[in-house]
């Protein structure tokens, strides 16, 4: 646990311990749902192993909003920042094991130590880079920042789930690998 901690910031092996302590491992199969739509979500994951994808569902498809690897933080920003319900769901897309934080737990952690106030970087990246990925790029642009922050996302994820996630057609998304 302590790389990824250190990852956000500094922490001594006290509170490393007792993060630890704060902390549950779990574990997914494959097409377990983390969070479903309309749930509040309460907590912050650590993917240790395995995959996510995070979706919205419209009449027929899973429109994919996120992709989530190995050594990645996941859950729903708007859900746990409001305390509402999740308009999107996260599911498992291979057998994973995460390290589980509760909202709840994490306050804990705060009042015995300010050095888990770094854990509040975790809040930032996820909403900001949704919206200027999803409106502010073109999808060579897309393609080539999936490729550059998460190169594993292609072997691990079909062509169609890549597709709905940069927001473009199959079939786009093959002329824009074959230009690449």
């Amino acid at each position: 646990m302590e790389h990824f901690l250190n990852a956000i910031g500094r922490f001594s092996n006290n509170d490393i311990n007792v993060f630890k302590e704060y902390t549950t491992i779990r574990t997914f199969n494959k097409n377990e749902l983390l969070l479903k739509h309309g749930e509040i979500c309460k907590s912050v994951f650590y993917i240790l192993s395995g995959s996510f994808y995070q979706f919205q569902m419209n009449e027929v498809d899973e429109i994919v909003i996120d992709l989530h690897l190995k050594n990645e933080w996941l859950f729903n920003h708007t859900s746990l920042i409001n305390q509402s319900p999740s308009l999107t769901s996260i599911k498992a897309f291979a057998k994973a094991e995460v390290v589980e934080l509760s909202l709840t737990r994490l306050h804990d952690l705060i009042s015995k130590s300010s050095a888990y106030l770094q854990l509040g970087r975790l809040f930032n990246q996820a909403s900001e880079r949704i919206y200027f990925f999803d409106n502010c790029l073109t999808p060579a642009q897309k393609y080539g920042h999936l490729m550059e922050a998460k190169p594993l996302a292609m072997l691990t994820f079909p062509v169609k789930m890549i597709a709905s996630y940069l927001k473009i057609a199959p079939e786009t998304l093959s002329r824009v690998r074959a230009r690449c």
